[in-house]
């Protein structure tokens, strides 16, 4: 059962009075009397809370312990927290359609099941969308790329290298999907098989910059990176690929995400003018530190031009033609929820079709390679009732297959079809209820003196020029697809609220070793994470899971001296251990 949100502090009070309650968000036993716990994180107990919840502290506002504002934040910070509601969700009396779309994200899609959940393949990256988010957070670090490990949220990342063997740059390849697809249902072969994929951890030896492998006080940190490669037959495609590189992605956490998606255009861009100037008063390039495929610096203003009806620079087109400005996915390769991040999932990584989308999500090397496979149609001639029968001849088969399959026929017009649309109108729009609708968790421990200083190192060091702590959501005039216009239904709004998601909305790159494809990575929301192992069970971060701790994503600002973070990764490194200490105090508590 979910926790109230936003419970008077009388109500708080009299909860933590009762026998056998504790107010407390993590009663860690394994901690020493250090408050270090067995895996090195500083635990946080909160036992205080009650008594200044909703209240300023020094050094923080009393609205700072709601980073999610008065509709968006939940009171609840014990295991489950994530899974929680927004107060919007009860105050629009979406309740009913946030628990029909928190099933749909929940239960594995089949290929014939009840109709809520049939529709899985032919070719999928996984089962359901929890198996990538666990306990609706941010993916878990694995050392074998395993679809059907639950927690795993990797996705593969498979481009041509555009400078040299190893660069992060280059474009996706196009005999696979973008999120490319390691499952099928009989009779085909997944796009890639796992056996292929060869997943190994490496230490780093030596910092690029020069900072070295222990602080000056003595204490030693560790910092691991992927190294990923894939057999080329393991790809199932007509033609194979060649000239690879290979990089892995996580998925992030849910919560929150409707209140970004509230955050106004107008804001957006006052930020970006905010770091151009900054950069361009201490004579940098802006262009070296603001992504010149989003941000103009000569106009001072977004790079590409709406008027032009299609995607380009920092503008994004939307389902009905409207151009909005990107802001979604590490890339920030969408503009709205609506029609991106988690409604895009629904359709890509089941590839669970419905009426917006009544295509598949594959590519016409599958397909080809699936309709010269002699298995494939000799399973399916043995099934007169399989869509791809056509005539029952091989030559009738393989024709149907490569019509069916391939995303470049209109695979719903074409005269192989017998297809329909497998999720309704109204289970799409329940799970946007529910993924509009994911609240922040409060914060805790902000009356704690460490937690206070870690605040105010935070900020002396600057993280908070990328990590941005505070904004304002405008009107919420949230962009929503035909199907939820034509019907006369309605999402969760968040108007008018301020949150502390402690992100710049903007990209920036880090330069790290085997780092990110594309090189510029969006600015993670730190809000919530703190609460990652009562969630999911692991507290990995960074884009790759790489960081084991906040210490280690911390230090892997620093691993280059062009990332536009060393310079206060520099800082952070020369703190004394108390400091440092408090700074990870800090980001678990908010």
């Amino acid at each position: 059962m979910k926790k109230t949100h936003l419970l008077g502090s009388w109500l708080l009070a009299s909860l933590c009075a009762l026998p056998m309650v504790s107010c407390s968000d993590d009663d860690d036993s394994n901690s020493n009397e250090n408050g270090q716990t067995a895996e090195g994180n500083i635990s946080t107990t909160g036992e205080d809370d009650y008594k200044y919840v909703g209240k300023a502290t020094a050094g923080f506002l009393a609205e700072e312990w709601y980073p999610g504002g008065e509709l968006g934040t939940t009171e609840n910070t014990v295991a489950g927290c994530y899974e929680d509601e927004t107060p919007a969700i009860e105050k629009a009396d979406l309740l009913n359609a946030f628990k029909f779309g928190e099933m749909l994200f929940e239960h594995d899609f089949t290929e014939k099941s009840t109709s809520s959940f049939a529709g899985l393949g032919p070719a999928s990256v996984r089962t359901s969308c929890i198996h990538c988010h666990p306990g609706y957070g941010h993916g878990k670090r694995v050392d074998s790329y395993k679809a059907a490990q639950r927690g795993n949220g990797y996705l593969l990342v498979v481009y041509h290298p555009a400078d040299g063997a190893n660069s992060d740059d280059g474009p996706y390849i196009s005999e696979v999907t973008g999120m490319p697809q390691t499952q099928a249902v009989s009779p085909f072969l997944p796009p890639i098989e796992e056996d292929g994929i060869h997943l190994s951890w490496e230490k780093v030896t030596a910092m690029e910059s020069g900072l070295p492998m222990q602080f000056p006080d003595g204490e030693k940190y560790e910092l691991i990176y992927p190294e990923l490669s894939i057999d080329i037959d393991a790809f199932n495609t007509d033609p194979k690929p060649s000239n690879l590189a290979f990089r892995l992605e996580s998925t992030i956490g849910l919560y929150g995400t409707g209140l970004l998606d509230a955050i106004p255009e107008d804001s957006l861009k006052a930020e970006y003018q905010r770091q151009a100037a900054n950069h361009m008063a201490a004579g940098r390039d802006v262009a070296q530190f603001l992504n010149p495929n989003f941000w103009d610096a000569e106009k001072n203003d977004w790079a590409g031009d709406p008027t032009l009806g299609k995607a380009n620079g920092a503008w994004y087109k939307l389902a009905d033609n409207q151009m909005k400005i990107k802001r979604f996915t590490y890339a920030m390769t969408r503009a709205s929820l609506q029609d991106g991040a988690g409604a895009n999932a629904m359709w890509n990584i089941p590839n669970v079709s419905r009426s917006d989308r009544p295509y598949l999500y594959t590519t016409t090397a599958w397909a080809t390679a699936m309709s010269k496979n002699a298995d494939v149609i000799a399973k399916i001639k043995a099934d007169p009732t399989s869509p791809y029968y056509n005539d029952g001849t091989d030559e009738g088969i393989s024709k149907a297959v490569a019509a069916l399959l391939d995303p470049s026929t209109n695979q719903f017009d074409n005269p192989y079809h017998n297809f329909k649309p497998e999720m309704t109108d109204n289970n799409f729009w329940q799970f946007m209820v529910w993924h509009r609708g994911l609240a922040v968790p409060r914060a805790r421990d902000l009356n704690d003196k460490t937690v206070q200083r870690g605040k105010e190192v935070f900020n002396q060091i600057g993280c908070a020029s990328c990590h941005r702590a505070k904004w304002t959501t405008g009107d919420d005039a949230y962009w929503a697809p035909a199907l939820v216009v034509n019907n006369n239904l309605s999402l969760p709004k968040y108007p008018h609220q301020t949150i502390y998601p402690y992100t710049d909305m903007l990209q920036h790159r880090l330069y790290m070793k085997n780092g990110i494809h594309g090189s510029w990575c969006r600015t993670t929301p730190l809000w919530g994470r703190g609460l990652s192992h009562i969630n999911t069970g692991a507290e990995d971060r960074l884009h790759d899971c790489r960081a084991r701790n906040e210490i280690e994503a911390i230090m892997w600002h620093g691993y280059s001296k062009k990332s536009d973070a060393y310079w206060c990764t520099e800082r952070f490194f020369n703190l004394p251990k108390a400091d440092r200490d408090a700074v990870v105090k800090f980001l678990r508590s908010i």
